[in-house]
């Protein structure tokens, strides 16, 4: 049987089908030996998935490897992948089937002989009609089909997994004609009847939450949340893929992506992002990891301007493993207390104010030398011209707004509770 390709498709032939998975732990064995770290939980799923015959929805921020379970799944049972990459504005002839109208109409010329046999002895225009119309079941055959990722999923002889991306983006309308088909396994052709799969396709539909499923399509499959790993899965899968940095820098990078990620960004970097940033760092023969130089490749895992200037602008606090990420960095700016060893524990009320920058008159440590020395580390004007790795030259200045003493005197109150704009 031939299989038609098209952009919003992609297929790949896998090996040999493989024996079902036998257990949880085989999931993750066979998962490992192909490159895909899974934990216990996401391994029940797929165990779950592949023994009831159920599809699984995927949902999770961007970069987590939802695309990717389905491509090892793919690996890992010999079956072949067919990828339906879902936009805003897709039909039903992208998903489902169409016709192939032009080899319809090469046929028509081919037979137009064969008609004029067909309408020889009718004596109107009438009568032909009616006896041409006998015959256009032949014109929309299975001859004639187009077969798009759900119907040659349904109806080919291969077991195949079938990966429906970022479901999310497509309209509502295609999420009713994928009902049928994850319900059912079998897609409805009015024109020829129903076809139903002899061996049930492994379905994994993949969200990155941009708007609501429907309840419907949610009932018809497995569910399960992919959000960013823990710090050692997260370093494990790094040093799997073999980025060529070194442990101890591997671990400091992960850390460090961790906090980023809890910047008000517009897009959080991704664990395909990190990866790539890691072996960013190893071609630049990075054994250690300092300010400047993150500052000069965070580039590479954030893509918007604003993302890159607010984690240039943290990226000295996240270098010193003894800090956590500063308030204003957060961009809270209610003063909430983290217990940053400023003497009282809760509730230091900082009141970052709308800049989103550090204040300049930081309280006073308690008897520590150890945090009095990173206090004084970290005041601005400390560093030279470029450190922070903005576009501006020189170190980060808080603006002048003509604040009036006693202004500034209820902005810093410690019981003030500020959101930023």
């Amino acid at each position: 049987m031939s299989h038609t390709t098209n952009p919003d498709s992609a297929a790949s032939t896998g090996g040999s089908p493989s024996a079902p998975f036998t257990s949880v732990q085989d999931v993750i064995d066979r998962f490992t030996d192909h490159g895909y770290l899974a934990d216990s939980r996401l391994a029940t799923t797929v165990f779950l998935t592949t023994r009831l015959e159920k599809p699984l929805l995927l949902e999770g921020p961007a970069g987590v490897g939802k695309t990717e379970l389905a491509s090892k799944l793919a690996a890992v049972t010999g079956r072949r992948l067919l990828r339906l990459q879902c936009y805003e504005g897709q039909d039903e002839t992208k998903a489902l089937y169409d016709w192939d109208y032009g080899k319809q109409l090469l046929y028509t010329q081919m037979l137009r002989d064969k008609i004029g046999e067909i309408v020889a002895d009718t004596t109107d225009l009438h009568e032909a009609v009616q006896k041409i119309g006998t015959q256009e079941s032949v014109f929309f055959s299975d001859r004639f089909l187009a077969s798009r990722p759900l119907l040659d999923a349904i109806r080919g002889e291969e077991p195949t997994v079938l990966l429906v991306d970022e479901v999310d983006r497509a309209d509502e309308a295609l999420e009713a004609v994928l009902l049928e088909c994850l319900g059912e396994y079998q897609v409805s052709i009015p024109e020829i009847g129903t076809y139903t799969a002899t061996t049930a396709p492994y379905i994994v539909l993949t969200s990155n939450n941009t708007r609501d499923l429907s309840a419907a399509l949610k009932r018809r499959c497995l569910h399960l949340f992919l959000d960013y790993p823990d710090v050692d899965r997260e370093l494990q899968i790094i040093q799997s893929k073999q980025t060529g940095l070194p442990e101890a820098a591997a671990r400091q990078l992960v850390g460090i992506v961790r906090e980023i990620r809890e910047l008000p960004l517009r897009k959080a970097p991704s664990i395909s992002e990190t990866i790539d940033w890691a072996r960013t760092l190893a071609v630049l023969g990075a054994e250690q990891l300092d300010a400047t130089l993150l500052a000069e490749t965070a580039n590479v895992v954030l893509k918007y301007e604003r993302d890159l200037d607010r984690a240039r602008e943290a990226l000295p606090h996240l270098r010193d493993p003894n800090r956590h990420v500063p308030e204003y960095a957060h961009g809270h700016g209610h003063g909430h207390g983290h217990g940053h060893g400023h003497g009282h524990g809760h509730g230091h009320g900082h009141g970052h104010g709308h800049s989103g920058e550090p204040p300049r008159d930081r309280p006073e440590p308690a008897d520590d030398d150890g945090e009095r020395t990173r206090t004084a580390k970290d005041l601005p004007g400390r560093h030279d011209d470029g450190y922070y790795g903005s576009r501006t030259s020189g170190p980060l200045q808080r603006p002048s707004v003509g604040v009036s003493a006693d202004q500034a005197s209820r902005s810093w109150a410690p019981n003030t509770r500020k959101r930023p704009v």
